[in-house]
């Protein structure tokens, strides 16, 4: 999934003579320099209802917008990130990580508690960890998962508006698990792929789909080595439409091998969809469980 873009505004430098170089974050500068602090990586959550998405945009409305103004004003150095995964807006990330070349040299959990300092109620650091100077939040990530919570009921959500989708028909588990089955391993996922999808190849490969219930609120789990854009969102479309009767489990292959978008249903909503974080090497030792994990339905 497609995610650099070019750094908003600058910062000065906190005192006067020569401010250091950014630091660069693509890892394409002064990684030989041992004077310089390690690569850094840093979980964060958010509630993505009132931004516009992950990536930077001109309005300044997105988490990365927010989370590098803050680590900005922290370090009295313009700071630059990298994620492990884009999100679209209304999208919640439970543990997005990214990655940044650090201007300055900070305590660990320092650029936990003096970035959270900047950073409004909706958005938090979680924990920060060194990792190697060739680490990349993105391309090192061995999978990525989501999880997409939406409640069944006929009457629209409130409590949770925001924070879970909606159906107001019925869904049958069994008929929506056999579909998610035809997806499992690595295929062309063209059919569930947005036309403005960056992504150079539409071939991912899905390792799971679990779809479990718990009362009136269905849980669909996904983990995959990459996803495209939008993908979550028009897979889940494809699901509740076999789960409401409209389509047989049958068609989930027809679709499929169709490779193309208009064979699907249509995008499911962005409420209820939460980046569950990517995952590593288990030598790196990054946190793969925050605390929101277990708020979550």
């Amino acid at each position: 999934m497609p995610e650099e873009r070019a750094p908003a505004g600058a910062t000065g430098p906190a005192s006067g003579g020569a401010e250091p170089r950014a630091a660069a974050a693509d890892g394409t500068a002064d990684d030989a320099d041992p004077a310089r602090p390690a690569r850094l990586a840093l979980g964060l959550s958010y509630r993505g209802s009132a931004y516009q998405g992950w990536q930077s945009q001109p309005g300044g409305q997105t988490v990365q917008d927010r989370l590098e103004d803050a680590l900005s004003a922290f370090a009295a150095r313009r700071v630059t990130t990298v994620c492990a995964g884009r999100t679209d807006a209304g999208v919640h990330g439970v543990n997005q990580v990214v990655h940044l070349d650090p201007p300055v040299q900070r305590d660990l959990f320092s650029w936990v508690r003096g970035s959270n300092r900047y950073l409004p109620a909706d958005i938090a650091v979680q924990w920060c960890r060194e990792v190697p100077r060739h680490f990349h939040a993105r391309n090192s990530a061995r999978g990525r998962r989501y999880r997409f919570v939406v409640l069944e009921s006929p009457v629209r959500p409130s409590l949770e508006a925001g924070l879970a989708g909606w159906v107001f028909r019925p869904l049958d588990g069994e008929a929506m698990r056999a579909a998610a089955a035809v997806l499992i391993g690595e295929h062309d996922f063209s059919s569930f792929r947005a036309a403005e999808c960056q992504a150079r190849s539409p071939v991912k490969t899905l390792r799971r789909i679990d779809i479990t219930r718990r009362g009136a609120y269905w849980r669909f789990d996904f983990d995959g080595s990459a996803f495209l854009h939008h993908m979550v969102r028009n897979i889940l479309g494809c699901l509740v439409a076999v789960g409401s009767g409209r389509r047989t489990p049958g068609w989930m292959a027809e679709v499929l091998a169709a490779r193309s978008r208009e064979a699907a249903a249509p995008t499911f909503p962005s409420a209820g969809l939460y980046f569950l974080g990517p995952y590593y090497d288990a030598a790196l030792g990054l946190p793969e469980h925050p605390p929101a994990l277990d708020w979550l339905p």
